[in-house]
């Protein structure tokens, strides 16, 4: 390749990427990422009021988006906005929820809660992108798994059950799909500030310790995601699939913060 060629890895100009959870966020920081990259960008979420929003202020910088609304744990709706757009290249899924509990105190519903839209809601988004961009022969899907899918803590067992399973059914996906030229992989973020983690930022003592956790000594911002997106999006990643990009500020690659007198 020349050079030429390289500077163009990461440019998506003619590419349709759909974005589920791009009303707020790493969603909403995904789609103008994308945007910004040269994509049209579908912009979905159950939140249309912050659509219409987001889709002003990328087409007003220059930018193409559409809006588009979908309840992610209706896979009716998943599968009627997939076919409807006139091209799939990329697709992002990132809605999550969580309820911070001990197991032994949770309930059916909230079992159900977190279960229905982090792992079957993921599943819906996958399946259809996924039979869409088999037909089409290529085409990239990234769901979003969590540094939880890796590690555990108190109160976190599922959400984290939730973001594992995620993680395997990527795997399983990307070597199904591999023959077809359909890449599937996974982004595990760290802390990042985003509506999930309001609940941590109000508390201060709670909000510091997970920013010290990390290497970085602090929380990242939505917008440090898109990195990942943009590379497992483009031709930079062209022979990366079924992974897991850990995007986490070196979260996981620390045991304690606790300097030893060495």
């Amino acid at each position: 390749m020349d050079l030429t060629a390289y500077r163009q890895l990461f440019d998506l100009s003619g590419k349709t990427a759909l974005v589920i959870g791009a009303a707020s966020g790493i969603g909403e920081a995904s789609a103008l990422g994308l945007a910004a990259f040269g994509a049209h960008v579908a912009c979905a979420d159950i939140n249309e009021t912050a659509l219409t929003n987001l889709v002003t202020s990328i087409t007003e910088q220059g930018g193409k988006a559409s809006a588009h609304s979908v309840d992610l744990i209706k896979q009716k709706t998943v599968n009627d906005l997939v076919d409807s757009l006139p091209a799939l290249d990329v697709m992002v899924c990132t809605p999550s929820v969580n309820v911070r509990k001990p197991l032994l105190k949770y309930t059916e519903e909230e079992f159900d809660k977190v279960v229905n839209l982090n792992l079957k809601g993921s599943f819906f988004a996958m399946q259809a992108a996924g039979r869409r961009m088999s037909e089409a022969s290529g085409g990239s899907i990234m769901l979003f798994s969590s540094i939880r899918s890796q590690v555990v803590e108190p109160g976190q067992g599922v959400y984290a059950a939730t973001k594992a399973g995620t993680l395997q059914m990527v795997r399983a996906l990307a070597a199904e799909l591999g023959n077809k030229g359909v890449r599937v992989n996974a982004i595990a973020p760290g802390v990042v500030e985003t509506p999930l983690t309001a609940q941590i930022k109000a508390q201060p003592d709670w909000y510091n310790a997970y920013a010290q956790k990390g290497a970085l000594g602090r929380w990242a911002q939505p917008s440090e995601m898109v990195g990942a997106v943009i590379y497992l999006a483009s031709k930079a990643s062209s022979y990366v699939t079924g992974t897991l990009q850990l995007v986490d500020g070196g979260w996981t690659a620390i045991d304690g913060r606790f300097t030893p007198p060495l």
